[in-house]
This record gives structure tokens, C-alpha cells and sequence, in this order.
């Protein structure tokens, strides 16, 4: 079966025509990217597509959105755009469809990639197993975070709320970056250390403790210079970052019961050398008595160029397996 994949962010929408049989993605055409400013709804986007695709699409539709998917009218954070699932056959002429979270599709993505689409990070350098849970942890503007369960007649993704709950400092740089965040927030979840935004506070906690005066500057701003050297205390805070990581993914599996962890976004991939090459892994298996059961764990990275789509896709081909 033929169907239209979406990936609705913030920002951006992206479009594929994908094929689906048997529960699983057999192709994903190349994706169209529209801003999100630039359509006055999704409707209108979509209609877009059509037009910039030469036609009428397929009458199936696997939509991932980057927000809470529950209730009959779901909205967007970062645009204007709405969508109310009962009326998708009739505005879009899509009378099958899904609609999922964006790291829930991930996670389908995750279970369907080819090995060839996993950088091997730390831990065993082994395929994740066939069996058993999988964590796939994800920082890009917050933190996601799904379980992926493979069993014997295949699988199931549980999205989580993972990314919030509470932060747990290691060491006395980390109860300084904790009561940083505190002065703004009663509640620290771990989101606020391990999302790409905290690289912020994470500098300033850092400039702090080394009594400098620092410029305001962005998370984008501070992650460029982080990484190509040019600031040698946005580079720390890159370093301490990863620490940080390390601790959070190693709770969860942990918390998972998981064989295996994965990570996914934008910003895991292009942090990728320096998260081999730093604390990460020690952080992931310095669980105490646990020390020996994280080590034997295999720690992954999707590299997959369009992990949304085709995730949307693979849900839709587990939803509608008949």
C-alpha cells in the first residue's frame, strides 16, 4: 500500500510518498520540506504537496507530530496549525490513517532501520537484539524518550514521558548547573540538562564557577563554538553536556529494563565524535552494583536521514497489518 508520510515540527513540515506491506516500510520516496510559516494550515500544506507532487496522492495517510496527539483537536507548540483527526478522511481524503507522536515514530524507526542505519557508540559493538526492550533516548529541543519492545511476533513502542523526571547530580560541577536551573524552576526534570537549549545554562553555570564575565548568547551560537573549539568553555560545557547524557540514558535503560539503548535527533548525530570520545560511556555504566549488566549493553545511534518519516510510515504499516 501507497501512502503520503508527514513529520510535522515546529518549523518545518516534510512529505514522502511511502509503500508500505507485511507491517513494514519497503520504500520512501524523497522528501518535500515546506515552512510551516508559510501555509496557513495543514490542509493548505498538504494541498501544496499535492500540487508540487503532480497530483492526487494516495488515499492513506501516516502523520508524527511534534506534541501531545490525544483528544479531538490537536495542536501545535511553535505554529498556528490544528488538526482534528475526525475530519482527516474528509479534508485530506485520506480514509486510512494514523496519527502518532513525533519520537513515537521514531521509535518505529528504530525497530525497522537497517543495521547499516546505526553507529555503534559504546558497550558491545553488537546488532540490537531481537528480543527485549530497547530505550531510545533523543535530545534535540527537549528530551524524548520511548521504550521499544521486539518480541516474537514483533513489536510494540510505548511512548513515555522520560524526559521529566527529576535531575540527579553526580558531582559538585552538577549541583552547581542544579541550583542554576533551580533560581527558574522548582522542578528540575532532566530535560532541562540533557535538551539542546540547556547547553545555555550549562555555560553560565560553568562561567560561574570560573568567576567570568560571559556574553548572553544562544544555544545555537554556543553548540558551534562548543564544537569546532573556538571557545574553550563552550567546549567544556559540550564535554559536561555529554557527561550529563550519559548518566540520564544509563537511568533509563536501566529504569527500562532494556538490552540495548539508542540514540536519536538532529543534535546526537552531530555531536557524534565527541559523545564517543568523551564521558558518555562511563557515566551510561557507573550504576553501582549495576556496574557490569550496563557495560554488556550495546549503545546505538540511528543515523537514518529521515527517522520522522519513515517512522510514520512504519506505524501506519503496524496499525493497519491486515
Amino acid at each position: 500500500m501507497r501512502l503520503v508520510a508527514v513529520d510535522i515540527g515546529g518549523t518545518h513540515a516534510r512529505f514522502a510518498i511511502a509503500e508500505v506491506a507485511g507491517g513494514k516500510v519497503v520504500a520512501l520516496g524523497e522528501a518535500v520540506t515546506l515552512k510551516t510559516a508559510e501555509h496557513a494550515s495543514f490542509q493548505l500544506a498538504w494541498q501544496e504537496f499535492e500540487r508540487l507532487s503532480g497530483g492526487a496522492q494516495p488515499t492513506a495517510a501516516a502523520i508524527a507530530v511534534a506534541g501531545p496527539v490525544g483528544g479531538d483537536i490537536i495542536r501545535f507548540t511553535n505554529n498556528p496549525w490544528i488538526i482534528r483527526p475526525a475530519l482527516i478522511p474528509e479534508k485530506l481524503g485520506a480514509g486510512k490513517f494514523v496519527v502518532v507522536n513525533d519520537f513515537e515514530a521514531v521509535a518505529h524507526s528504530v525497530a525497522q532501520a537497517d543495521a547499516a542505519h546505526f553507529l555503534h557508540v559504546c558497550g558491545p559493538d553488537r546488532p540490537l537484539p531481537d528480543h527485549g526492550g530497547i530505550s531510545v533516548v533523543g535530545p534535540g529541543t527537549g528530551l524524548g524518550v520511548a521504550l521499544l519492545l521486539r518480541h516474537a511476533h514483533g513489536y510494540h513502542v510505548q511512548p513515555t514521558e522520560g524526559g521529566h523526571i527529576d535531575y540527579g547530580p553526580l558531582d559538585r560541577i552538577e549541583d552547581q548547573i542544579l541550583a542554576h536551573l533551580r533560581r527558574r524552576h522548582r522542578r528540575v526534570s532532566v530535560e532541562r540538562v540533557v535538551a539542546g537549549p540547556a547547553i545555555v545554562d550549562i555555560y553560565e553555570t560553568l562561567a560561574a564557577i570560573e568567576d567570568r564575565p560571559v556574553a548572553r548568547l544562544d544555544d545555537k551560537t554556543l553548540w558551534a563554538a562548543g564544537m569546532d573549539g573556538t571557545d574553550p568553555l563552550a567546549a567544556a560545557a559540550v564535554d559536561r553536556f555529554c557527561l550529563s547524557l550519559g548518566s540520564v540514558a544509563g537511568d533509563l535503560a536501566l529504569a527500562h529494563g532494556s538490552k540495548a539503548l539508542v540514540l536519536a535527533g538532529g543534535l546526537g548525530y552531530r555531536i557524534r565524535d565527541t559523545l564517543v570520545a568523551s564521558g558518555f560511556a562511563d557515566r551510561f555504566r557507573a550504576k553501582g552494583r549495576f556496574d557490569a549488566l550496563m557495560a554488556a549493553m550495546p549503545v546505538k545511534l540511528i543515523t537514518h536521514p529521515q527517522p520522522g518519516l519513515f517512522g510514520a510510515a512504519a506505524a501506519f504499516a503496524q496499525a493497519h497489518l491486515d
